[in-house]
């Protein structure tokens, strides 16, 4: 699964007014946290992470672990935070924030 340029935009500008749904500490990814993250990524196809990780490298290592562990998608990385998709068919729309906040 690839987005293009503007589906990443449009998911960027979604994604700017929703809370962190998974926080991922020092210990890194485990399977509670991609149990977690693929249950998060069912209900709501796009999700903010928290990566609480001091370096820069170690975060995005961490980020692209965790994509990959749940067949999703890094929509973009700043800092701390990561937004995740993986698009669901079978998404409720009332906890979909992808349908819920489409323009």
């Amino acid at each position: 699964m690839s987005l293009s340029a503007s589906e990443k935009k449009s998911l960027r500008r979604i994604a700017h007014h929703l809370d962190n749904v998974i926080m991922v500490g020092e210990q890194g990814i485990s399977e509670g946290v991609i149990a977690e993250t693929n249950r998060a990524l069912d209900d709501h196809e796009l999700i903010k992470v928290k990566f609480a990780l001091a370096e820069r490298d170690a975060r995005r290592a961490a980020a692209a672990a965790l994509a990959e562990a749940c067949a999703a998608e890094i929509v973009q990385q700043i800092g701390k935070v990561g937004v995740l998709y993986k698009a669901n068919p079978k998404a409720d729309p009332k906890l979909s924030n992808v349908s819920r906040f489409a323009y």
